[in-house]
């Protein structure tokens, strides 16, 4: 585990919000942010991320940068999603701990002295955990569901994955590849790559400004992400040990339908065509493609890029 090392960095602590049409929020965010880290006594810079938003929101980081030398900002050239945002901020910041916060004002800044106090005590990544939630009850009882199947999948223990303020080493945001909405599962993927993770319950606000970004698509979407990162998990460094297991499986079955009409054969039996051998030529061939694509799956991986798929269009 590397020490944290300030020497390093530009400054000692970054703050990464992401924003989509946040305007309204991000004077009294950043106003928030400068009284809390400025009591602490470090260096400090902030890096909003506008993630193709239409109201205005990056004219208001140019205004808030030049009233304070600390704010930066990245405007993506459309909207993205989440993921991408969090890693521009990541690819941006220069500090050794980074603290990731939603710009809505739900989250609290005044939290940033706990996580930091946690990171220093040893932990690579601290997850909040917002115990009384300021959301509608569909989404409360999603992230419930998710949280608790991501715990089962993953192996590792928390009640809130995807809350938005998280406190992380710079060693981990350098590791994380995030890409479509795996933003939601990054106490998982930090987890799978062998870093210490826990989780700090926090403060949760009603939301002051705006409308929420949840729907439908992204509950879907949450789901075949949690696929993803069960395979990664399952076997993170053969996908062939994964698909050729399955394949394996329906080989068996399928050779075992096959030798019984060839019995049957053998033993003067008409061949007929019959739905059971037909059963047993399907799971044959489902197998070899089973095979097949865990072969695909291994090039796939052995050549990966690892570089996320965003366009900067402006910064600041």
């Amino acid at each position: 585990m590397n020490d944290l090392n300030p020497q390093l960095a530009r400054t000692q602590l970054a703050v990464i919000v992401p924003a989509f049409n946040e305007a309204e929020s991000l004077p009294e965010l950043v106003e928030r942010i400068d009284e809390t880290i400025s009591a602490m006594g470090r260096s400090w810079e902030v890096w909003i991320i506008d993630d193709g938003s239409d109201d205005g929101t990056f004219d208001v980081v140019l205004e808030l940068s030049r009233v304070r030398p600390q704010v930066h900002g990245i405007k993506l050239g459309r909207n993205f999603g989440k993921a991408a945002a969090l890693a521009a901020g990541f690819k941006a910041a220069s500090a050794e701990i980074i603290i990731t916060m939603d710009a809505d004002l739900q989250d609290d800044p005044a939290e940033i002295p706990d996580l930091v106090v946690l990171l220093e005590q040893g932990w690579d990544l601290v997850s909040g955990w917002k115990q009384d939630r300021k959301d509608s009850f569909i989404k409360n009882n999603t992230s419930k569901i998710f949280n608790w199947f991501t715990s089962r999948m993953c192996g590792l223990k928390l009640h809130d994955f995807n809350c938005g303020l998280k406190g992380y080493r710079r060693v981990v945001t350098e590791k994380l590849q995030l890409y479509g909405d795996m933003h939601r599962y990054v106490p998982a993927l930090a987890h799978l790559d062998g870093f210490k993770v826990t989780e700090m319950p926090v403060r949760h606000f009603a939301r002051k400004h705006g409308v929420t970004k949840y729907g439908i698509a992204r509950f879907l979407n949450g789901f075949f992400d949690l696929l993803t990162v069960y395979f990664l998990h399952a076997r993170r460094s053969s996908p062939l040990h994964f698909f050729g297991r399955i394949g394996m499986g329906f080989m068996v079955i399928g050779s075992v339908i096959s030798l019984y009409h060839l019995v049957l054969w053998t033993l003067g039996n008409p061949m007929r065509l019959r739905p059971s051998m037909l059963l047993g030529l399907v799971f044959i061939i489902v197998a070899f493609q089973s095979i097949s694509l865990g072969l695909i799956a291994e090039l796939v991986v052995a050549g990966r890029n690892p570089e996320n798929a965003y366009r900067v269009a402006d910064r600041v």
